[in-house]
């Protein structure tokens, strides 16, 4: 049935989204044991990335929540979390500097990022509406086979922009921590081993971005399918 198939997928990679995000748990959970040598905390090694990219309109604040890092373009702010902050670890090196990544990303007018910023708000209007119609695409599909076309066409278009933004994430990611890893080899912020569990932690914190866009692609071609297979009906 239609909403088995969907139920498949969404479990699928749920399972595979937990793996990831356990792995990528335990992988900090490891490189938080790891005290840097260069003896900087988050937020130092932060700052110091900002600056050594003369960007000095960014601030480097302290959030709640596990794994909460990111980077605000709006408000132009370098947030971490309480941990990532305070701690002189590998890992907090490794996130500091790869949200301060997308600052830089953000100073340089990095295509991808612009691209992705500009998805935000189709996103958010495309989730909603997602949320709140996929009650009535089961239902159609039972009660009214004349409107599902019309129903899974809308749904295509909404899941498309979704499979967008999660798509042009990748790049911009994978950007940030390639410009995080370079940064930390070049100023000597890790040494040896500590280059290496940096790169680690943050390949399996793309891997989580990697699993969620084939995710929503794998759910476009799923109503793509069924949109084709109702038309040959």
């Amino acid at each position: 049935m239609f909403d088995i198939g969907l139920l498949m997928i969404a479990l699928i990679f749920m399972v595979i989204g937990l793996l990831v995000s356990s792995r990528l748990k335990s992988k900090f959970a490891q490189y938080s044991q790891e005290r840097l040598s260069s003896g900087l905390t988050g937020r130092e090694v932060a700052e110091k990335m900002l600056q050594d990219n003369r960007i000095y309109d960014v601030k480097v604040t302290s959030v709640d929540g596990m794994l909460s890092d990111h980077y605000n373009p709006a408000t132009k702010t370098v947030n971490l979390s309480h941990d990532v902050y305070n701690q002189r670890t590998v890992a907090a090196a490794a996130v500091a500097a790869h949200e301060c990544g997308h600052a830089v990303q953000h100073n340089t007018a990095y295509v991808w990022l612009g691209m992705r910023s500009k998805l935000v708000p189709v996103v958010q209007i495309a989730s909603t509406a997602m949320s709140f119609l996929t009650l009535g695409l089961a239902f159609v599909a039972f009660s009214s086979p004349s409107l599902l076309n019309s129903m899974l066409l809308l749904f295509i278009v909404l899941q498309g922009a979704i499979t967008l933004f999660s798509v042009v994430t990748l790049p911009v990611e994978i950007d940030a921590s390639r410009r995080a890893l370079a940064w930390l080899n070049h100023s000597r912020i890790t040494y040896s081993h500590e280059h290496e569990e940096a790169k680690d932690a943050l390949k399996w914190a793309a891997y989580t971005y990697v699993v969620s866009a084939l995710g929503s692609i794998a759910t476009l071609l799923y109503y793509v399918w069924r949109f084709t297979s109702s038309n040959r009906d």
